[in-house]
């Protein structure tokens, strides 16, 4: 039954090719809810970008039934896994929480993941963007294996940021990666989906698409020698900067070398973008005294001066650190062959945001925002992953602080902040209590219907042990301080209001993993 269902949604996708607009599904039409402009879609300077891969499936999501990019197969357990870092779930909606069987955490508790394919995991990342200052994404599509424009797992999540970008007043754009699709069909793929997402979904018209000199942003990733000529590449590119009606503002990616490349036309073909992006994830160099794995970044500067004479903009990569003993276990491969990359606490990523806030680019590429399978992810990981895999975490950071490193650095970037060579001290945002008003919209905690109901969050500044915050109807207007935090006790009341008067009582107290899973949002 399960295979005659999937074999009529595969129909009914297909079928909805038959008309420009009509028999779409809903979330692949046009958005046409309320749309925040917090940061502008006209233009790409001064933005720093994250990479968005979408990629990650989970048995029972609706779409798969097996784990996608966590192992490939319908179960994960630490022999199998192709992942590096294990997210920090504590967000997440009950619903969105998928458990991993035989997978539990060093207290017995359940452990679980999620599915990219949810709208409101995507929704919820993007707010983590909002939160924390960070522009927008480029959100992965990719060509190797891809078989029909119109299907939700390959499209939905395009939808879904899309929808989220609105909602959060973020920006987004397409980014294709040529990994793997076969040379003597790649212009057809790439034009014909293309020709999809701007005339079915109709996705550069939408509000929060980035766009430049008038134009859709476009990346194109997988410019190499190596795996097609030159011809190919010009054919490409001859298209997307050429043609009326899907033109676009081209940047594209590929080889950080690529101005010492001379195989026959190549040279030209880098210098025919709009923008250039060198792949620089896995490129390093070692400190002045020899001591410190840092990343490559001191060709950056001669490469802005020869994009500039080519007419060229320029978007360096940054990324956190690297990992892939799982996923190269899994492919039969010997592990650390990419010699993992430390983070240093965050000072091997500062420091490319230092060397960027000097030479001034045009904008940055951060690689990438969910990328746990090579270890680069930025979004909330958590120290304290099941017991078992072999997993890399973040050196007792709390998860979310490669996402606070990023929005600082976004500040430090544009000028708006001093240029620091160390890390700053950062501070807490959003504050304990603030976070459990922000957690639940605010208002909640007020209302009669939510009292006597758990809530679990934690201090952003020290990671766990979480703390849960009982709500019971009583006098008390103020919320004391959870053991062991600097928190100053604050009426609760929604961000950007005046405190009101409650009739609610507060208690705090240290909370396990289980309270976490009971704990539920106000309806």
């Amino acid at each position: 039954m399960k295979e005659i269902a999937l074999l009529a949604l595969a129909a009914a996708l297909l079928a909805s090719h038959a008309t420009a607009a009509d028999g779409l599904l809903p979330n692949l039409a046009p958005y046409k809810g309320q749309s925040r402009t917090d940061i502008d879609a006209s233009t790409i300077k001064g933005k720093v970008l994250c990479g968005y891969q979408g990629w990650f499936r989970a048995p029972g999501d609706g779409v798969s039934d097996r784990w996608g990019h966590w192992s490939g197969v319908s179960t994960v357990t630490a022999a199998n896994l192709t992942f590096e870092m294990w997210p920090d779930m504590t967000d997440y909606p009950p619903s969105e929480r998928f458990p991993v069987v035989g997978m539990k955490h060093k207290d017995g508790s359940q452990a679980y993941l999620f599915s990219s394919v949810r709208p409101a995991v995507v929704d919820l990342h993007f707010k983590w963007m909002r939160e924390h200052g960070i522009d927008g994404v480029c959100v992965q599509r990719f060509l190797s294996g891809h078989r029909d424009s119109n299907t939700l797992h390959t499209t939905g999540v395009l939808a879904y940021a899309r929808n989220s970008a609105n909602r959060t007043g973020r920006v987004f754009c397409v980014e294709y990666d040529m990994s793997g699709a076969p040379t003597d069909k790649l212009f057809e793929m790439i034009t014909s989906d293309w020709k999809f997402l701007v005339d079915r979904m109709q996705v550069t018209k939408d509000k929060r698409y980035l766009h430049e000199r008038g134009k859709p942003v476009l990346l194109i990733y997988g410019f190499f020698p190596d795996r097609f000529g030159a011809d190919v590449a010009n054919r490409i590119i001859d298209f997307f900067k050429s043609d009326p009606k899907y033109g676009v503002f081209l940047v594209g990616a590929g080889a950080w070398w690529w101005r010492s490349i001379t195989d026959t036309g190549w040279p030209q073909v880098y210098r025919r973008f709009d923008m250039y992006k060198p792949w620089n994830v896995g490129n390093t160099m070692q400190s002045a005294d020899g001591k410190l794995q840092m990343a490559s970044t001191n060709y950056w500067s001669d490469d802005m001066k020869e994009a500039r004479k080519s007419g060229m903009m320029y978007l360096p990569v940054l990324y956190p650190g690297f990992s892939w003993d799982n996923l190269m276990r899994a492919y039969n491969q010997p592990q650390n062959v990419g010699h993992p990359i430390s983070r240093r606490g965050g000072e091997f990523l500062w420091e490319q945001f230092v060397t960027a806030a000097e030479l001034k680019p045009e904008a940055l590429f951060v690689a990438m925002f969910d990328e746990v399978d090579e270890g680069t992810a930025i979004f909330k990981v958590t120290n304290d992953p099941p017991v078992g895999p072999h997993l890399v975490m973040f050196e007792g950071k709390p998860s979310d602080w490669y996402l606070r490193l990023v929005g600082q650095g976004t500040k430090m970037f544009r000028g708006k902040m001093p240029l620091q060579r160390t890390i700053p001290a950062i501070e807490t945002k959003p504050p304990l209590l603030r976070a459990a008003v922000a957690l639940h919209e605010g208002s909640c905690l007020h209302r009669p219907r939510c009292r006597s109901r758990l809530y679990v969050f934690r201090d952003l500044r020290v990671g766990p042990p979480a703390y849960a915050l009982t709500v019971k109807p009583g006098p008390n207007p103020e919320i004391p301080k959870p053991p062991g935090t600097q928190t100053t006790a604050r009426t609760a009341s929604p961000a950007g209001r005046p405190p009101r008067r409650s009739h609610n009582t507060y208690s705090w107290s240290a909370a396990s993993r289980r309270d976490a899973s009971r704990a539920r949002a106000c309806p």
